[in-house]
């Protein structure tokens, strides 16, 4: 079940920033002023101060906690499992899970390696029923699965809303996604199955989109696309 939304309070100085990557002295230095420079060319951000400091206003949220208990020879060990989504309502999102003994500790590093796996969705007006040209929804329909968790996203006129379950719907609006129908199945009550297909899925969209770009679909500003 999701949880509560968690906007970061306190504000990334980057001055007080030392970079342990070449990437991030590149940030740092101006050299890189955008998160988009580093996604489309296939690459990953190494640091989470580069998310920070090229995405400021990205919120965060934890979707799932879980208790995982684990048989050893010590005894049985109990961790707790975040699963968490970050995003900024223009194209750029992330998801993740970790598992640590206190909840404080797995949320942040839960949070950091949600960072570190953002992706650009591609934004379009796919839906034939709309053809607004604004991209309020996806460009084309995507399939996504995580497990026995699959997922099908399709456009969808613009007014209709988000017509998904709790945990996709807010995945699909941190992403800045606000008009698409979706079917899932399998064992959609686990939390971070459902979460990582609808994760999957949307990956697609930024892969079909570069290679339809040489027929009309043109990337944009922040994972926008033009119809």
């Amino acid at each position: 079940m999701a949880k509560r939304r968690m906007i970061t309070e306190e504000k990334f100085d980057v001055s007080l920033w030392q970079p342990r990557t070449e990437m991030g002295r590149m940030v740092k230095e101006g050299k890189i002023t955008s998160i988009s420079e580093i996604l489309r060319k296939g690459q990953r951000p190494r640091e989470p101060e580069i998310v920070d400091a090229l995405v400021p206003n990205l919120e965060e949220e934890v979707l799932g906690i879980a208790s995982v208990q684990r048989m050893h020879k010590s005894g049985r060990r109990a961790k707790f499992r975040i699963v968490a989504v970050v995003g900024n309502h223009n194209g750029i999102v992330g998801v993740a899970h970790a598992s640590v003994r206190e909840i404080g500790p797995a949320i942040r590093k839960a949070v950091i390696k949600a960072k570190l796996n953002i992706i650009e969705v591609a934004r379009g007006c796919g839906s034939w029923e709309c053809g607004c040209g604004r991209p309020h929804s996806i460009p084309f329909e995507v399939s996504g699965q995580s497990s026995s968790v699959q997922v099908n996203i399709k456009p969808a006129p613009r007014g209709l809303g988000i017509a998904a379950a709790k945990v996709p719907k807010i995945i699909l609006d941190l992403a800045g996604v606000k008009d698409v129908w979706m079917q899932s199945r399998g064992q959609t009550e686990t939390t971070i199955n459902f979460a990582l297909a609808t994760f999957d899925a949307l990956k697609e969209t930024t892969k079909m989109a570069l290679r339809e770009s040489r027929r009309g679909i043109v990337a944009g500003k922040a994972g926008e696309v033009s119809g």
